[in-house]
């Protein structure tokens, strides 16, 4: 694997020594991590791509001690870096070299449920599925729901923006969470939106939300519950073609009807997941629809009926409905369990993230279809098809240094045409060290001065995740041109 490009910092690195003496003043030794071997877990995330090991790693039990982590990290000028459970995509946590990595993985419980606002209060350890298990008994639940939601944490929900398969009808977290308790560079405490229906000035609360790391560290979280449905359905349906399947994308949106997810597998992804969920996925479709539609027993009866008959209008060469909860549950399976499935196909794949206009799916599939060729790397696509949310699998194996350089390629012109069709680079993933040279392409040399006059209003000294999301910091300049990493030893 290859190092990541180290950033320059305008001040000497503080020696290891010093800064662990002071760590190891605020925190038992069970919480710091000093020994390179046992650091490895962290030096990346689920992008293999970009790795790193910071100077120490750091994992606090409650938030005063990460207010003192922040404060001696603050004091000495060292970069800081949080880190939830680690399955981000876009190496937005990936460590600092000449930093500390700040696990946030204990603050994991869930503080305080009120049914009657439908709220919960949790930190931001806690993992997403572990949200609508707890309220389960309320007959509520969680909302966004990506597909590693079993292990990824709140606290990156928030700082990437994560959706899911079910963001299309009940929005990413961004629409599901009301507050936010937030540590400054400084470890001062600051609350950041209010149960209230608005809250007066700025709206921090979308700021903060997919700002990856860069403007505070999140310590709770209080989210929106919803009510459980009555009852939900999945309507499967397999294509003869890729551009069939699309255009019925369009015209389930058309139509008026919004489901509460609306995703699109190709041929390559339907046979892999098929392999390994065993969920009854048409191998023979060159693209599946998975359409779940939710609510009372008599509107999604009329949603189901009306959805069966528009995708044997548009071309379906197969339509099957689910029979009750546990055949639903086995479409969604083969869905969920896609990204895994994939892996099977070869060494590595390089998961990417563009979203673009429905109106374009069709267009943007034959395109990478196109790039596959030309960089002689299969792909399999798998996305959220109801929002535009792209997310092509480039296969490729990380030991052979050419083909990790054309699978990069190749994600960066699956992002540079996402944003010449009107999309943007990023859906849910975040931008992270990953798509730093893209951010030219979708925003112009004020713009990103914009951002990066936000990034300072908050983080000074811009020590919180340097590097990462704005390609301009002055004090990470290296960032810019990316220069060509080297491998490991």
């Amino acid at each position: 694997m290859r190092e990541s490009p180290s950033p320059s910092h305008s001040l000497a690195p503080v020696p290891r020594d010093a800064l662990l003496r002071r760590l190891q003043a605020v925190l038992p030794e069970r919480c710091i991590i000093s020994e390179t071997e046992s650091q490895r877990p962290f030096e990346c995330d689920a992008l293999t791509i970009y790795r790193e090991l910071p100077l120490l790693v750091v994992l606090p039990e409650n938030v005063e001690q990460v207010q003192q982590v922040l404060r001696i990290c603050h004091e000495l000028a060292v970069p800081v870096v949080a880190r939830g459970a680690g399955t981000g995509l876009c190496a937005g946590s990936m460590p600092h070299p000449e930093g500390l990595l700040l696990g946030l993985s204990k603050l994991d419980k869930v503080i305080e449920i009120d049914p009657l606002a439908r709220t919960a209060r949790v930190q931001p350890g806690v993992s997403n599925l572990a949200i609508s298990a707890a309220v389960a008994h309320h007959g509520l639940y969680y909302g966004p729901d990506p597909s590693s939601q079993i292990a990824c944490s709140i606290g990156g929900n928030v700082a990437e923006n994560s959706g899911g398969v079910h963001c299309l009808k009940y929005g990413l977290t961004v629409h599901n969470i009301l507050a936010l308790e937030v540590l400054t560079v400084a470890g001062e405490r600051v609350t950041v939106g209010s149960t209230g229906l608005d809250t007066p000035g700025y709206d921090l609360l979308a700021l903060m939300t997919g700002s990856e790391g860069l403007l505070g560290i999140v310590v709770e979280v209080t989210v929106r519950l919803l009510p459980s449905p009555e009852v939900a359905q999945v309507i499967m349906a397999g294509f003869p073609t890729v551009t069939a399947a699309g255009d019925a994308v369009g015209a389930v949106i058309a139509a008026g009807i919004i489901p509460a997810g609306l995703e699109m597998m190709d041929r390559l992804a339907i046979q892999a997941a098929e392999d390994f969920a065993h969920a009854g996925y048409p191998r023979e479709a060159e693209a599946l629809l998975l359409c779940e539609v939710d609510g009372t027993r008599e509107e999604v009866a009329s949603c189901s009926e009306n959805v069966e008959a528009l995708f044997r209008e548009m071309g379906a060469s197969s339509v099957v409905v689910s029979r009750d909860e546990a055949h639903r549950a086995l479409l969604w399976k083969g869905r969920k369990s896609a990204f895994p499935a994939v892996g099977r196909l070869a060494p590595d794949y390089y998961c990417m993230d563009g979203t673009i206009p429905r109106s374009q799916v069709s267009r943007v599939l034959k395109e990478i279809s196109t790039l596959s060729a030309q960089y002689g790397l299969a792909v399999a696509n798998v996305f959220h098809a109801g929002d535009g949310n792209l997310h092509p699998l480039i296969l490729f194996d990380a030991s052979k240094p050419e083909e990790v350089r054309r699978a990069e390629q190749f994600g960066a012109d699956i992002l540079a045409l996402s944003v010449q069709v009107g999309g943007c680079i990023t859906g849910e993933h975040g931008v992270g060290l990953e798509k730093l040279r893209q951010m030219s392409h979708q925003f112009g040399p004020a713009e990103l001065a914009l951002l990066e006059d936000i990034k300072a209003a908050f983080d000074p000294g811009l020590n919180l995740n340097p590097g990462k999301g704005i390609p301009i910091l002055k004090r990470c300049q290296e960032y810019r041109a990316l220069p060509a990493r080297h491998r490991h030893d």
